[in-house]
């Protein structure tokens, strides 16, 4: 009985060793080196093994017919090769570079972006609103990078050789027609939303994705926060007003809120600055988000936000005897929502709709003014992921602006009225390639046709970005940008065309261990610009779009947080070349918002004994262009130069608890933006000339923060 049982058990071991497949083969990189530990198996099965150093595999399965083989590695891609077992031997298989992994290439050409998910950071949320200078304006604070111009009696974004209305503003990837608060002449500008709804922003200083138009410029947006962490109250108590917040949360479901009320009597009269004020200025505001996740996917946002602000005052003017009165009223209403979906097969969609109603009361002396505008905003964008290496977008938007303007002139007892219609339907498709971890592009078009000026343009847009080392990287840009005319000219003409500029960036950008270092040089050329004959744009003048300017320059910025314990600060550095012909300028010049050189340099430093957070900022700027009517040649002359010192400090009193107190300008610089001359000259034949100076030289600010959460431990630190 023996033998037949050996025999028998001698049968099934060469039926089993018929059975086993061998898979056998070598894993490389894309230069042809050996992966050593890469894993290699059958999917849905056991069998595999890994790698050895000479990035050789060997391995048998009983499995037979059609499989797939898998072959991983950290940082590159995963092969995949589905066959039938016999083909799936003696294989040389190539990996590929994982282009999503932490250290690949970045298209960052003129781009800052802020905010827990950017790859390179420049400033973070909390350096955002802890700025010294800032005042809790992000704005305020975006001043402080390269780019930006130092234009304090305005407040706005200056970028690159740009005047304040070449920068677009955008919330959650929707138009914003009206962020800023209106003011009066060396009063500067606030933006509307308060940093407490939001996560994040993106600033580009040029060169920006085909996905946004109609900014010559700059675009900047605002992102705000997809879900809050936790349920929580926060009050402030300040020397300009109140405000409070409140965030709750159930189910999927999200609400926050945030009001305000800012009246400056009190403390105009504790600091008199060089205006009589009628009534000082007031305002309130109130801001929503509310959020449902229906999904793991998916996202709806909806936005409110509500402004009001009043105030009068007569301010000092060579030409006027008893000072200039300029009074206004303005109410805001603006809504935003906001839709995102991840759906099967990579593929992705999002989009929203906002909605702008403006109504503004001017008193001039004896004239009056009544700006109402209603403004829209519709997009759609898709995005399909045909590989990690090749993700196209593509989307429609349709833009809706009606103005309507009606004047008083008191002299002449008439009314004027002043309407137009600016509609405008674009459209745009981008690619990101990646070719591999340190090679990548993004190339787009948008196409767009104005109702206004009835014209269709096309604005191609590439960047390319390489990786030249671990920590190190250079990227290029070129655009083509398109903005129509601005109210000031559209309610007096409809034969305007399109201004436009084009970009032309190189920059290189170094990142390492809390470290940034970042060169760009640029080049934008204008052309159409607006241009008109008389003292200032009135129906009786004549438009055209003759005018034509360039900028160039390069920025520097440098950022450290890693030497110095519990410091960060960065300095920034931007050297502007341009000069335009537009407006009624009668041969081409420097504008007069325009400097040569900027700097910052700003601190922030933590007292762990004081539990206070020190806070710096430096800002230095060269001359600027103005006209003295006494001597010959336009913009002929040049305003001393710019310097302001401002410090800030936060005080933890308790970790919920907070004292803040800042200064502007604590040295009481008396900083000059330009001269206003007389109409006529005096007895000797000379313009007597009045400095522009600020209304204030200096500005203090004390706030109490208090913070109810859950986890008693959140505070409003990244709100100041």
């Amino acid at each position: 009985m023996k033998q037949p049982t050996l025999l028998f058990l001698l049968f099934l071991f060469t039926i089993t060793s018929f059975s086993q497949v061998e898979f056998s083969g070598k894993v490389i990189d894309h230069k042809g080196t050996p992966i050593e530990g890469a894993n290699v198996y059958l999917e849905g099965t056991y069998d595999g093994t890994s790698t050895d150093k000479n990035g050789n595999y060997n391995f048998s399965s009983s499995e037979t017919g059609t499989q797939t083989l898998v072959v991983s590695f950290i940082s590159f891609e995963t092969f995949y090769k589905t066959d039938i077992v016999n083909n799936l031997n003696n294989l040389n298989i190539k990996l590929r570079e994982d282009v999503n992994t932490l250290d690949a290439v970045v298209i960052n050409a003129g781009s800052f972006d802020a905010g827990n998910k950017a790859r390179a950071v420049a400033l973070k949320p909390l350096d955002i609103v802890t700025t010294a200078s800032a005042l809790g304006d992000a704005v305020g604070a975006l001043q402080t990078l390269p780019g930006t111009s130092a234009n304090d009696e305005d407040g706005r974004l200056f970028v690159r050789g740009g005047d304040a209305n070449e920068t677009q503003i955008f919330i959650d990837g929707i138009r914003v027609f009206n962020p800023f608060i209106p003011s009066a002449n060396n009063i500067p500008t606030r933006g509307r939303f308060s940093p407490f709804l939001f996560k994040g922003l993106s600033f580009s200083t040029g060169g920006y994705s085909a996905e946004y138009g109609q900014a010559l410029s700059s675009v900047l947006t605002f992102n705000t926060i997809d879900q809050p962490d936790q349920e929580k109250t926060e009050l402030q108590f300040m020397s300009v007003g109140l405000g409070a917040g409140n965030t709750q949360i159930w189910g999927k479901n999200s609400f926050s809120i945030n009001t305000s009320y800012i009246n400056l009597a009190p403390y105009q009269l504790a600091f008199p600055d060089r205006n009589e004020w009628n009534e000082p200025f007031e305002g309130a505001s109130g801001e929503m988000v509310y959020r449902y996740k229906p999904n793991e996917d998916g996202l709806i946002k909806l936005y409110g936000a509500f402004n009001y602000s009043n105030f009068d005052l007569i301010q000092d003017d060579i030409n006027f005897e008893n000072g200039f009165n300029f009074a206004l009223e303005n109410t805001n209403l603006y809504f935003n929502g906001s839709y995102k979906q991840r759906l099967g097969n990579r593929w992705s969609i999002s989009g929203g709709m906002s909605y702008t109603n403006e109504n503004t009361d001017i008193n001039l002396e004896e004239d009056k003014v009544n700006d109402v505008e209603n403004s829209a905003h519709f997009k759609v964008k898709a995005t399909k992921g045909f590989s990690n290496r090749f993700k196209l977008s593509f989307g429609s938007e349709y833009f809706i602006t009606n103005f309507r303007e009606d004047f008083f002139q008191n002299t002449s007892n008439s009314n004027f009225d002043y309407t137009f219609n600016n509609n405008i339907l674009g459209t745009f498709a981008e690619a990101d390639i990646f070719f591999s971890k340190k090679l990548a592009t993004k190339i787009g078009i948008r196409l767009e046709n104005s109702e206004v000026t009835n014209q269709f343009t096309v604005s191609p847009r590439v960047s390319i970005a390489y990786k030249a080392g671990k920590y190190s990287q250079f990227s290029l840009a070129y655009g083509q940008f398109y903005q129509n005319p601005s109210s000031e000219f559209l309610k007096f003409t409809n034969s305007l065309s399109a201004e436009n500029a084009s970009h032309y960036i190189a920059n290189y950008q170094y990142i390492k261990d809390r470290q940034q270092f970042r060169i760009e040089g640029y080049y934008k050329s204008y052309d159409d610009l607006v241009k008109f004959d008389g003292v200032v744009a009135s129906p009786l003048s004549n438009y055209t779009n003759t005018g034509e300017g360039y900028a160039k320059g390069v920025d520097l910025f440098w950022r450290d947080g890693k030497n110095i314990k519990n410091l960060e600060y960065w300095v920034s550095y931007s050297f502007l070349d341009t000069e335009r012909d537009y407006r009624n300028y009668p041969t081409k010049a420097t504008p007069n918002f325009a400097s040569k050189h900027n700097m910052s340099v700003v601190g922030k430093y933590w007292v762990n004994d004081w539990k206070t957070q020190l806070g710096i900022s430096y800002r230095f700027a060269t001359g600027r262009t103005y006209t003295n009517p006494n001597t010959t040649g336009f913009l002929n002359e040049k305003t001393k130069n710019y310097n302001s010192v401002s410090l800030n400090a936060a005080y933890l009193i308790s970790q919920q608890k907070i004292l803040y107190f800042s200064v502007n300008n604590v040295l009481g610089t008396q900083n000059v933006f330009g001269y206003n001359y007389r109409n006529q000259p005096n007895a000797n034949g000379t313009f007597d000339r009045q400095a522009l100076r600020p209304n204030a030289d200096q500005f203090f600010f004390i706030g109490f923060f208090w913070s109810i959460s859950d986890d008693n431990k959140s505070n409003q630190l990244n709100n100041l």
